[in-house]
């Protein structure tokens, strides 16, 4: 997971913040292995803002992937932020309630499972 989290913690040069300057990086796994990041991406709206775990999904989406085994997490202060609300959602989407996801805490990580995250989520289940 090192690797993971570090790969998170990179891509956080690249975040657009200048309204929040919390600068937040995500690397999700697909099932192959293959990495995609996201970084966060500011708007002077707010609501346009994209949140880094969405890009990255949205660019794993992007080249066909649909399965996915691990997400890292990481802000530039290392203070174990999870995805938040609407990101979870959006996973839970694409991925199952037990994806590791990874939380940066500097010298150390907490690991939470989606469904720990997001328990009785929307599902398309739900809507039929």
């Amino acid at each position: 997971m090192d690797e993971l989290l570090d790969t998170a913690r990179d891509v956080q040069e690249n975040a657009h913040v200048p309204y929040s300057d919390y600068p937040v990086g995500a690397a999700l796994r697909t099932a192959d292995g293959t990495v995609y990041v996201g970084c966060n991406i500011e708007n002077a709206n707010y609501s346009n803002s994209l949140h880094a775990e969405e890009v990255a999904i949205s660019e794993a989406i992007k080249e066909g992937h649909r399965e996915f085994d691990a997400l890292a997490v990481s802000s530039e202060r290392r203070d174990g932020v999870t995805p938040c609300g609407m990101c979870r959602q959006t996973l839970a989407e694409f991925c199952d309630d037990d994806l590791p996801v990874i939380c940066d805490e500097g010298d150390d990580y907490s690991e939470y499972t989606l469904g720990e995250l997001l328990p009785n989520t929307i599902s398309e289940e739900m809507l039929e």
